[in-house]
């Protein structure tokens, strides 16, 4: 059943990062999206929700939400058809939540233009934070975008352009998503050097928590589909390292 409404603004909404920021949360459970709705409300975004597949592309075509928060399984379409329209029609940041602890669905999500994902339980004080990151990640790489780096990064066939953020392999124009690209933004500035999840954790989510290790899995293994997977070596029971040619 669709269920579709805007937050209510007064002159109490709390100041603070994400004032005047819309999410769209989208997920079929009344309960879930009670809590999610009222957590963010109280960081101080404006939020809409929406109940089903089609409501979401609609809404989000219509209100033009900063971030989406977005349930994989969906009436009418799933999650991830949702981001695939969305996706098409403007770049927005999207955080995947899931019900089940399953790295397809994760690889899948990141390969269809999600940012982050969470599995379900989930509290509303983490996925808070992750939205506030998010956001902030989002704001930096517009900034960067601003003030570029001078030149190309060329480590053998991977180029790096930072100026535009754009990313070539042989030539040929790869699509990142804004993580997958600060990702290895930070894998490039120390090639060869092995990088915890922790450091990267640190360094791209802002994310202090161990408890995302995972996240960091898989992106690397989304990245590893895109650029090539003999360019990124794992370092067992420590981290990652970008490669690059012998000299």
């Amino acid at each position: 059943m669709e269920h579709t409404h805007t937050s209510q603004q007064g002159n109490t909404q709390p100041a603070g990062a994400g004032a005047q920021r819309r999410v769209l949360v989208v997920e079929d459970d009344p309960t879930i999206v009670d809590a999610i709705s009222a957590r963010l409300r109280a960081e101080g975004f404006h939020v809409q929700t929406a109940g089903d597949g089609p409501a979401a592309v609609d809404t989000a075509q219509a209100w033009q939400p900063d971030l989406l928060i977005l349930d994989v399984m969906l009436p009418g379409f799933d999650g991830l058809e949702v981001c695939r329209r969305v996706q098409a029609q403007r770049p927005v940041p999207v955080m995947m939540l899931t019900a089940r602890d399953d790295e397809t669905d994760m690889l899948v999500g990141l390969g269809v233009g999600a940012d982050d994902y969470m599995t379900k339980p989930f509290s509303m004080r983490e996925l808070a934070a992750r939205v506030h990151v998010l956001l902030r990640r989002v704001e930096r790489a517009a900034l960067a975008a601003t003030t570029p780096r001078s030149g190309t990064l060329r480590l053998g066939e991977l180029e790096i352009d930072h100026a535009q953020r754009r990313v070539r392999v042989r030539g040929e124009d790869v699509h990142l998503t804004p993580t997958e690209f600060d990702l290895l933004v930070c894998l490039a500035n120390t090639p060869r050097a092995v990088l915890s999840r922790e450091q990267l954790l640190a360094e791209v989510w802002d994310w202090a928590d161990a408890s995302g290790t995972r996240t960091v899995d898989s992106h690397i293994k989304a990245l590893r589909r895109k650029i090539g997977a003999e360019r990124i070596r794992t370092v067992h029971g420590v981290g990652y390292a970008l490669e690059t040619p012998t000299p």
